[in-house]
């Protein structure tokens, strides 16, 4: 007889069968995990030396037309005087051991699995099963033990599969329909751009040889299926079992969803899905959480089987609006529900986070996952900040003092620990001395311990309530202890990847104290978090120059690097150089110069965006301009724009609009990268100033550090960040091979050779304007 094999953990398939009751409040100890491990490791120290620990165990069970082949490691099996064996589950809990009762149904099933495994494998009549709770922090133990015959576990073994049977049916047809229609899938095009087969041929090469790539390619190629076509082909012939898009912006996003439909529309049936931020996906207004609060989370255990049934069976690009949708149907939290089905999905779009940052990655994926998953980094130039963000960690002084007031007579160990932190930062302030800042090429000593007795006591006053809390003494002085709990948890965290890569500084600020373990080089935390992965694509417009990205992203010797040609001529882009000064001691002057070219600019009939290095340069020149050229329609970027307001924005760019329109909108903000404005849409484009970020200590820091390195510091830390913004900003006119335009680039030093060099080679056949 033939059979369809279904290979999953035991842990995954007890928790399909078994898991029940409510989602946890939205607080989860942020040491949870590292806490299991060391609750694990203290019991297996007390094993005899005839007892093992992390048995690998293996088994397959038919049922019907499937074979379930599972496997697993149990924590312990011990060996007794008599021969008999015991095989051991250990968990930790945040509670009393006594709040586990006579333990939970999931814990006693994994157990059960393994005892099942062992007594086929050893041919053993009966075996004891012991379950382990050890509470977190205290230690303590709590066990319990059953006795299991080999006919029981066999009976409960089967059970367990036919459970799981009608998912892994399911996916069984699914996965039939999926071949079928990736084999047959055509590029969806009627030809390829020029240079667009040779980046997918290239990113094929890739994924096959499990390499990575670091691409150029400029827009207009077709990078988004350029990527995806080839990924999912290498899918459809086993070469890789997942792929994940990632985006910095929700634009890109979009972008990768509209690819999928073009696929789906060619016949493509595959599971897709978009992981949307949890305050974006909640159905309440509010923002509560937790079983108490939230019908959504109340019972959710109990429904999400059903729930994933229901949509996986029916849909293949699950949007926000999908999942949403299902997620009101069968009554649960539309986040969670998206992050299990991104666990079933071929194709995972969403943020860097979710593979990069430690804090928000999505844990659950096994390491044997990872190894046949490529990952496709969309406008990979964002990784270098954003990489810096995610492993750097800052804590202000504030916030203790706050809560040392707060919980001083209801909870009196959690309120002297925060006076312990606290008293470190008024030391701290004392050595910044005179200057208000200090900084060291070390983390100060004595803080992890400090925090980690914090992070111990908040953890259990998150867990559980003091039912009297004490406002703060002065309004703004406390800071939420959740948030608190969560920023010390970054830092601990941060402290075990602080090597010669990181520097730490303290400024007094408005009275403050605030401390900063700061990343100064992502590439080797980058490199570790994605090495466990089959392939990285990292492409984008704007890699440029190609050995700073190489060097900041974290490339091996043997990764492959492409710089593609435009697929555009030259002749679409009229280029031209406004020599004015637009640093910062000559902006003033330059108000007026500014006005009238964009005034010139905007004298032939047409849509025109113009980008300013700050939200202040681009008010001052927007208030000389309308007062001067009151005839012509502006638009301004507002701060902090809602969803709403950026899509009005953008729609306003029409075609056929009767009059020119004229919009201000900030370089590197949300209207110069990711945004598509093809034909008549856009006519020209001015870009004011070099991009380079405003000069302050985390910039020259970088600068120091990287000169130290044998490097350009300047370059490193200021022009290439900077000219980096200035091409995406400008790649915003010419969008496919039909477009034409102006850009206009206001700062005299683009005409130095340095700054010039790093232009699109298109841009650089420019005439200086008088």
């Amino acid at each position: 007889m033939s059979y369809a094999e279904i290979a999953l953990s035991v842990r995954a398939l007890v928790e399909y069968a078994f898991s029940s009751g409510s989602l946890e409040p939205g607080f989860r100890s942020g040491a949870a995990m590292v806490e299991g491990t060391r609750s694990h490791q203290l019991i297996q120290k007390q094993y005899k030396e005839a007892d093992r620990k992390e048995v690998y165990l293996k088994t397959e069970i038919p049922h019907g037309d499937l074979l379930f082949i599972i496997d697993g490691r149990c924590d312990g099996l011990l060996a007794a005087g008599d021969g008999s064996l015991t095989v051991e589950e250990i968990k930790s809990i945040a509670g009393t051991p006594d709040s586990a009762l006579e333990g939970r149904e999931v814990h006693w099933a994994q157990a059960f699995m393994y005892a099942y495994i062992l007594t086929q494998d050893l041919d053993l009549p009966a075996i004891q099963v012991k379950l382990t709770y050890v509470q977190r922090g205290s230690e303590e133990q709590y066990s319990l033990y059953r006795e299991m015959t080999r006919e029981e576990l066999t009976a409960f073994a089967e059970e367990t599969v036919a459970k799981y049977a009608p998912y892994a049916e399911m996916m069984v047809r699914y996965q039939a329909k999926r071949g079928e229609s990736i084999h047959s899938l055509s590029f969806p095009f009627s030809g390829y751009r020029p240079g667009q087969r040779h980046f997918a041929a290239a990113v094929y090469t890739s994924i096959a040889e499990g390499a990575n790539l670091f691409a150029q390619a400029p827009t207009g190629i077709g990078k988004t299926m350029s990527t995806l076509f080839p990924a999912v082909k290498a899918l459809g012939e086993g070469k890789v079992s997942g792929i994940f898009y990632l985006t910095a912006k929700t634009v890109t996003r979009i972008a990768a969803q509209e690819a999928v439909m073009m696929l789906n529309s060619r016949g493509l049936h595959l599971h897709v899905i978009t992981l949307t931020a949890k305050e974006k996906a909640c159905f309440r207004e509010d923002g509560s959480c937790g079983a108490d609060s939230c019908p959504f989370a109340e019972g959710y255990y109990d429904r999400i089987n059903a729930a994933m049934l229901d949509m996986l069976e029916h849909e293949t690009l699950m949007t926000r609006e999908t999942i949403a949708a299902y997620a009101r149907k069968h009554e649960v939290c539309p986040f969670e529900f998206s992050l299990d089905a991104a666990y079933a999905s071929d194709i995972v779009i969403c943020d860097y986070n979710y593979i990069y940052d430690p804090r928000i990655s999505l844990k659950r994926m096994s390491e044997e996952r990872k190894k046949k998953t490529v990952l496709l980094v969309d406008e990979a130039h964002n990784l270098v900040d954003r990489g810096r963000e995610m492993y750097s960690a800052s804590l202000t002084k504030a916030p203790f003092l706050g809560l040392q007031r707060q919980y001083k007579t209801v909870n009196p160990r959690l309120s002297s620990t925060a006076k312990a932190v606290n008293a470190f930062f008024i030391a701290l302030r004392k050595s910044c001395g005179d200057k208000g800042a200090g900084e060291w090429t070390e983390y100060p000593g004595e803080l992890p311990e400090l925090l980690e007795l914090f992070a111990s006591e908040a953890e259990l006053e998150l867990l559980h309530a003091s039912p009297l809390i004490t406002p703060p003494a002065e309004e703004g002085e406390a800071g939420s202890l959740l948030d608190t709990y969560y920023a010390v948890q970054g830092m601990l965290r941060t402290f075990k990847t602080y090597d010669e890569r990181y520097i730490t500084y303290a400024e007094v600020r408005s009275g403050d104290v605030y401390l900063k373990l700061f990343n100064l080089d992502p590439s080797h935390l980058l490199q570790q978090m994605a090495k466990s992965f089959r392939s990285q694509i990292l492409f984008s417009a704007t890699l440029s120059p190609l050995s700073y990205y190489r060097d900041m992203i974290g490339a091996d010797e043997e990764d492959y690097s492409l710089s593609l040609s435009s697929p555009f001529h030259k002749e679409q882009w009229q280029v031209s150089v406004l020599p004015v000064s637009t640093r910062y001691h000559d902006r003033d002057a330059s108000l007026q110069p500014l006005s009238d070219a964009l005034k010139g600019m905007v004298s032939r009939k047409g849509n025109y965006l113009v980008f300013f290095p700050s939200y202040l340069y681009l008010k001052n020149v927007y208030e000389v301009f309308t007062e001067k050229y009151p005839e012509v329609a502006t638009l301004l970027q507002g701060s902090g724009m809602s969803e709403t307001e950026r899509e009005n924005f953008l729609a306003a760019f029409r075609p056929d609009n009767p009059d020119t329109l004229l919009g201000f909108a900030v370089l590197g903000g949300i209207f110069s990268e990711g945004v598509d404005l093809p034909g008549d849409r856009l006519n020209g484009v001015m870009v004011v100033g070099v991009g380079l970020p405003q000069v302050g200590l985390e910039r020259n820091l970088l600068r120091s550090y990287f000169q130290a390195q044998g490097k350009n510091g300047f370059d490193y830390a200021y022009v290439y960040p900077g000219m980096c913004k200035v091409q995406q900003a400008g790649g915003r006119l010419i969008r496919s091979e039909n477009d034409s335009g102006i850009i206009v680039l206001a700062d005299d030093r683009f005409l130095q050779n340095s700054y010039r060099q790093l232009l699109p080679e298109e841009w650089r056949d420019f005439f200086v304007m008088a």
